[in-house]
């Protein structure tokens, strides 16, 4: 290349050097600039987005191994508990379990999250920073079901002091086993527990306690249930071993829960009671209505199985009687029984007519007196009257003249007693025949059955109320 074309070269460029190092012309805005110290640029500017240092972490997470807990090796460390319930959800017969929803607090101290503070002020944190310390393993013993709440956020908090105490607490809903008792069901009272237990930690190495004895329990007011009646909430303390692993600190959360009688009076007790009042009435129905007395007692029968397959099907298949099942089957007893006598009484009742009968043809010179006695009172006799003209002996059968002479005195002599008898048939001719066609057994059960009904209530409830 030619000199001359490399002298251009190098001025180009420095011309090009020289124009890019110029400071550019600000746009004129039409108002006058006026000079402003340099303090106050400095306010202007937004402090969000001037890049600082790498910020010193107030908790020193990162320089120990959380993986130990606090005072490794040394003496057990100390973990106070609290609770609040929240909810008593449900308590399931068929499961025997319960579920609650309550608010579980522990306290601890670690030296290794002391920090330093001036004005001694607790920080709070949510659960992101459970995950980078130590927090105590607490779990609950028997729990079929639990949970933490997580809605909108975990529902975790962590309380840390400047001397290293911590506050960790969490809302949980556990579902956990009661072992329920039916044997007085359902008057019945059942007492069931929370268990809280370290999983790892034996009592050589964390102990667990109540922070503030019974206070340490609380409760909702408004917690109810709607068969139960919550009699008491208390806590104990105790020590279980496990033959692998030792002794551990366990904490109990004690409920007493009583059942509500009302509703079982309105839907078992009270419906078995009448259903077995219903089976006296077959003994206040002629006894020759059969189809009316045995369509009664079948009814009343199987109501009794119905009300007893519901009360069943509704709890536990277990192996002992319950309280409600002595009541439930004595009623079934008692209707059963009822039947059984409508079938006693008709057998009786075919067999003395049937003796009837064969007496009749007998004494067949008898017919002509009975059926005059029958006539004479009208259609309004009794059988014992008439089965007391049976037992003549043959030396007392009238010739035919005879015969009629003994009707005519048998007219005259109970005539005043029949107009009198006919005036009460027109009035209550259908009772008086249910009075006479009454079979004696019927008579007695009017009075035993609910003499003996009344006699077992009274002695069940006294014992089992």
């Amino acid at each position: 290349m030619p000199y001359f074309a490399r002298l251009i070269l190098f001025l180009f460029c420095l011309m090009v050097l020289v124009e890019t190092r110029k400071p550019k012309k600000r746009r004129w805005t039409g108002q006058l600039e006026t000079s402003k110290p340099s303090h106050l640029y400095k306010k202007n500017l937004d402090v969000t987005k001037i890049r600082k240092g790498k910020p010193q972490p107030l908790l020193r997470v990162d320089d120990h191994d959380f993986t130990m807990r606090p005072a490794f090796g040394g003496p057990a460390i100390p973990v106070g508990v609290d609770v609040q319930v929240e909810s008593l959800d449900s308590i399931s017969e068929v499961d025997m379990d319960f579920t609650m929803t309550l608010y579980l607090r522990h306290y601890w101290k670690d030296e290794r999250l002391v920090f330093p503070s001036t004005s001694n002020k607790s920080m709070t944190f949510d659960g992101r920073l459970v995950k980078k310390i130590w927090v105590p393993d607490v779990f609950f013993v028997h729990s079929k079901r639990s949970f933490i709440h997580d809605t909108t956020t975990d529902n975790i908090m962590l309380r840390v002091f400047p001397d290293g105490q911590v506050l960790y607490s969490l809302r949980i809903t556990v579902t956990a086993m009661c072992n329920m008792d039916f044997g007085h069901f359902p008057l019945d009272s059942q007492t069931c527990s929370l268990e809280l237990e370290s999983y790892a930690y034996t009592d050589e190495d964390l102990m667990l306690y109540w922070k503030n004895g019974d206070e340490s329990l609380k409760t909702d007011e408004k917690i109810s249930l709607s068969q139960f009646l919550i009699q008491q909430f208390h806590t104990t303390s105790r020590l279980a071993f496990y033959s692998s692993t030792g002794w551990y600190n366990r904490l109990y959360i004690n409920f007493t829960l009583r059942r509500h009688i009302f509703f079982f009076l309105l839907q078992t007790y009270f419906p078995a009671t009448l259903m077995v009042m219903l089976s006296w009435v077959s003994f206040w129905i002629d006894r020759r209505a059969v189809p009316a007395r045995v369509s009664l007692g079948i009814t009343t029968v199987l109501t009794m199985s119905t009300i007893i397959t519901g009360v069943n099907a509704s709890m536990p298949r277990v192996s002992y009687i319950k309280a409600v099942d002595i009541y439930l089957w004595v009623s079934f007893v008692f209707v059963f029984l009822s039947v059984l006598e409508y079938a006693a009484v008709n057998y009786l009742t075919t067999v003395q007519e049937r003796k009837q009968r064969k007496l009749q043809e007998k004494f067949p010179c008898m017919c002509g007196m009975l059926h005059s006695r029958t006539m004479m009172l009208g259609g309004s006799y009794s059988e014992s009257e008439a089965n007391s003209l049976v037992g003549y002996p043959r030396s007392h059968i009238l010739t035919e003249e005879e015969r009629q002479d003994k009707i005519v005195v048998h007219l005259a002599l109970s005539s005043e007693s029949n107009s009198s008898r006919k005036k009460g048939l027109l009035k209550g001719q259908v009772g008086l025949r249910i009075f006479q066609n009454t079979h004696a057994i019927d008579k007695y059960s009017r009075l035993i059955f609910p003499a003996s009904y009344i006699f077992f209530n009274l002695i069940y409830w006294s014992v089992l109320a």
